[in-house]
């Protein structure tokens, strides 16, 4: 579809841009859908608007499946994965009362942790197992999906029926509704899908812009996927979570990361029935494993600061956030030096 550089990299511009203008306003729309429609912050943030803000990713990586480009598509994907891990780190800083992970305490967002961990290890353990004779999918991936379904089940019991419950501090936020609406509730619902369908094709343009950027620059794909176009299609959850705070809507912030991460999995397993050449997990580089790994240490490292949940840490952040702003740094120079 682009032919030359110039147009490729006005193109990943625009397209990213558009993802930037559609995310912001997606945060205020879905806090007031999760007042108006009685879902509460942490389930609308899993189950609705974490799906939306991973269109581009999911955009994104199947269209580089289908192009025969596995390294392209698992990097963005995992690369997103850590990306969005990162920027609750980044929205700890913005966030100045307290420590982001002790005001937004939840056992949705604990369970999610959780899931998310579990989810990670099975396309690693794809990765190092070998594919059925037959079989054009690797069986992980219907695995995958499952998991998916019954850690949703999991979360759906914990938001009706929690076991456990946060402390309530003086700098705790509670999820509470609003009654300031504007129009009904079928428009802010049309507004939401307008929303969504933009920021799909946004994302798939953005990854069409990257391929043309990674061959006339001569880029790997590895480099391309794990860097910039994980950034680019993960902007959205940046976005997303950075206004939801703005808004106070801290626990659509935190549950919309991890929420995106879990369903993520899913554009994953995507990927590998969309891939023409058998099992994506057998075609992607080893190096796809890095960005695996990083998301289960700094997902690993988010638990234990929504378990400990220190009020205040170095810089006002948690410590949490200090040591998976260390991490991703890391990992940028070990893909950096091996893509």
């Amino acid at each position: 579809m682009l032919s030359s550089l110039t147009l490729g990299i006005i193109s990943f511009t625009m397209a990213a841009l558009v993802i930037v203008v559609a995310g912001s306003r997606l945060a205020h729309l879905a806090d007031e859908l999760a007042d108006r429609t009685g879902m509460g912050e942490a389930l609308f943030g899993v189950l609705l608007l974490a799906g939306v803000t991973s269109l581009p990713d999911f955009a994104a990586t199947l269209s580089a499946a289908i192009d025969l480009r596995p390294d392209l598509a698992m990097s963005n994907v995992m690369g997103s994965m850590a990306v969005n891990l990162l920027f609750l780190g980044i929205a700890d800083i913005f966030y100045r009362k307290a420590n982001l992970e002790h005001a937004a305490a939840s056992s949705v967002n604990l369970m999610l942790a959780g899931l998310l961990i579990v989810l990670l290890t099975l396309p690693l353990l794809a990765i190092v197992t070998p594919n059925v004779s037959g079989w054009r999918i690797h069986p992980i991936t219907p695995v995958i999906v499952v998991a998916y379904l019954f850690g949703l089940h999991l979360v759906l019991k914990t938001q009706a029926k929690p076991m456990w419950f946060p402390r309530l501090t003086r700098q705790t936020v509670a999820d509470t509704p609003s009654q300031k609406y504007h129009g009904s509730l079928p428009e802010a619902w049309g507004r939401f899908s307008v929303l969504a369908i933009v920021t799909c094709i946004a994302g798939w343009v953005l990854m069409e812009a990257a391929k043309v950027i990674a061959d006339q620059a001569d880029l790997s794909d590895t480099l391309v996927g794990g860097i910039f176009t994980a950034l680019a299609t993960s902007t959205p959850e940046l976005v997303t979570t950075i206004a939801a705070i703005r808004y106070g809507a801290l626990t659509l912030s935190v549950s919309n990361i991890f929420g995106t991460n879990c369903f993520n999995m899913l554009v994953v397993a995507a990927a590998d029935v969309g891939y023409p050449n058998g099992s994506i997990y057998q075609d992607m580089a080893s190096i796809q494993m890095t960005w695996g790994l990083v998301s289960i240490l700094m997902t690993a490292i988010l638990l234990l600061g929504l378990v400990r949940r220190e009020t205040y840490g170095l810089g006002r952040i948690g410590f949490e956030s200090t040591l998976i702003l260390g991490v991703y740094a890391t990992a940028i120079s070990i893909v950096v030096m091996m893509g």
